[in-house]
């Protein structure tokens, strides 16, 4: 962006937010032919379960065929407001301190970090399960273990940026980077308990299944949201620049 013209927070934000709005609802699209029908599935499954024990399901507060259709894309395009509008925030505090000149990488430097560090690094410890997995009972261990790896995840990769920087050859950067991110993913993996709590009895295709899509989603969101919060800003920086041209152009026109 020019030095002397810059889109303002304002805009930035609002690029940011519309951004996730976009990778939102094309992740819901994604969710809702990849998840869904594995959501379906493992209902059947918990169903079928509670009718063995002679147990009745409860009245659903909201039919399946609207938490499909209203429901999915209402949460996934809120969600990914949210997080454009936290992309948003991340890139107006640090892009002075992202070594590149190009807001392009800027942006999808900055996505590619929350994708690591908020999906996949939580996920290869707390993978997501189907509706028929899960202890009620243990619900709240497992929403502080995930939100601690959630945060450990992203000061690992903080760290690998920190090592990093503290090297000057390429291949000692790449090198230093990824022995940095390790040693802090090691040692939460390790400090963090285990939870393992889907049946013996659960089809293991289907848990799989559900959770790749849980992931295809993720990546779907993030890429798009990257993709789409740097072709923003580049229209922002070309609307910033136009201006400052125009008087020059009328210059011209005069003489």
């Amino acid at each position: 962006m020019s030095a002397d013209r810059k889109p303002t927070f304002g805009r930035i934000l609002i690029a940011g937010i519309l951004a996730g709005l976009i990778a939102g609802l094309l992740a819901g699209t994604f969710a809702f032919f990849a998840g869904e029908p594995r959501v379906d599935t493992a209902i059947a499954i918990e169903e079928q379960n509670a009718l063995a024990h002679g147990e009745s399901g409860g009245e659903e507060l909201v039919s399946r065929d609207t938490q499909k259709h209203v429901g999915l894309p209402l949460a996934t395009g809120l969600y990914g407001m949210a997080v454009g509008g936290f992309l948003a925030v991340a890139y107006t505090l640090l892009r002075r301190r992202l070594r590149t000149g190009s807001d392009t990488r800027a942006a999808l430097g900055l996505a590619g970090a929350g994708l690591l560090g908020i999906v996949i690094v939580p996920f290869l410890k707390y993978p997501p399960n189907p509706p028929a997995v899960g202890d009620p009972a243990t619900i709240n261990q497992r929403t502080l273990s995930y939100l601690a790896v959630l945060a450990l995840g992203l000061v690992a990769v903080w760290a690998g940026v920190v090592a990093a920087r503290t090297q000057t050859h390429e291949w000692r950067r790449a090198t230093a980077g990824l022995a940095g991110f390790l040693v802090v993913v090691t040692v939460a993996y390790l400090l963090l308990p285990t939870i393992d709590e889907v049946p013996a009895t659960f089809p293991a295709v289907l848990l799989w299944k559900f959770r790749l899509a849980s992931l295809g989603t993720q990546v779907v969101l993030w890429s798009v949201l990257g993709l789409a919060f740097a072709g923003l800003l580049n229209r922002l920086a070309t609307r910033s620049a136009n201006p400052a041209a125009a008087p020059a152009a009328v210059a011209t026109a005069d003489a």
